[in-house]
């Protein structure tokens, strides 16, 4: 699998930025450990899903890229693909659940993705863009559970990793997987005796209660402020998050907002609450991380700024 993040780095690198890592001595002090925020709110579109994206496409075939792509989102994999596909030349379908954020559907737009609405359910966007995939002939990407955009999702961790090897602790946000089943990969491989930790909003905690069960679980009901982890797990990241994870920590909404607040104000950086809930986690379980060098991924900075919950 090494060599898998290794070619995928590489393969997509002339697309993506290289993000930068932060620190900050006051949030250091008042988590007790020693943070490195994996900026991937700078990443083009704003988010870690460009790097996923990105290695989906470019490993189709002439005539699948010719046909296009088409996935379902409520958000950032949305942009993400719409822009990949721009950069690549070819042609993207985005499904998106009628009520997901004005500024992500215009992001799309801008980004040339043909927007189809559907009802905010999972099952009404899963046979949306089967649909479309029929009609078109475009290839599905899922937004979380396809091996090659969760490797593209671990090269994030990867680029962390190679500054600071000797990271003890890599802590994501959790959704629908795939951010933190790449981290699993590339800590496994590019770190010495990193683990990685998962935020989860308490209100949706499919995750936590997945690995707890040893099934995929879901969220029949609930809602969180954190609305790009509103999905759930997948069958291919389900065992590698079930093999590797070491924790997965529930946050209350609260504690995502006080986290979010705390990174706009001392870090004077844009991210989104789903990007938060990382660092709730660890402020949460402060215990854990202590003394300990810890990378947390800022997975992305889009924000309706008419919506700020602060």
């Amino acid at each position: 699998m090494k060599e898998e993040l290794s070619s995928t780095h590489f393969r997509i690198l002339p697309y993506i930025h290289r993000t930068p890592v932060l620190t900050s001595q006051i949030l250091n002090a008042l988590t007790g450990a020693d943070l490195y925020f994996k900026c991937e709110n700078f990443q083009r579109m704003g988010a870690f899903k460009m790097r996923g994206a990105l290695n989906a496409i470019m490993q189709l075939r002439p005539d699948q890229k010719q046909k296009g792509v088409v996935t379902h989102s409520s958000g950032n994999f949305a942009q993400a693909l719409a822009l990949a596909a721009r950069s690549l030349e070819v042609p993207a379908f985005i499904v998106m659940p009628e009520n997901a954020p004005q500024v992500k559907k215009e992001a799309v737009n801008a980004y040339g993705g043909i927007i189809v609405e559907c009802a905010p359910t999972l099952q009404a966007r899963e046979e949306t863009a089967a649909r479309i995939a029929a009609d078109t002939g475009a290839t599905f990407v899922h937004p979380s559970d396809d091996l090659s955009v969760i490797l593209g999702q671990g090269t994030a961790a990867k680029e962390l990793l190679e500054l600071h090897p000797n990271l003890e602790y890599i802590v994501t946000p959790v959704g629908g997987g795939g951010l933190v089943a790449g981290s699993i990969l590339a800590a496994q491989h590019y770190g010495t005796t990193c683990k990685v930790v998962g935020g989860e909003p308490e209100t949706m905690d499919d995750a936590y209660r997945s690995v707890k069960s040893g099934q995929i679980e879901s969220n029949l009901s609930g809602d969180t402020i954190a609305d790009g982890l509103k999905t759930q797990l997948g069958k291919i990241n389900f065992p590698i998050i079930q093999a590797g994870i070491a924790e997965i920590v529930r946050v209350s909404d609260q504690e995502i907002i006080a986290a979010m607040r705390l990174i706009w104000e001392r870090m004077k950086i844009v991210v989104e609450a789903s990007s938060a809930v990382a660092l709730a986690a660890v402020l949460k379980r402060k215990e854990i991380f202590a003394g300990k060098k810890t990378g947390i991924i800022l997975s992305g900075g889009n924000v309706d700024l008419s919506k700020l919950p602060f």
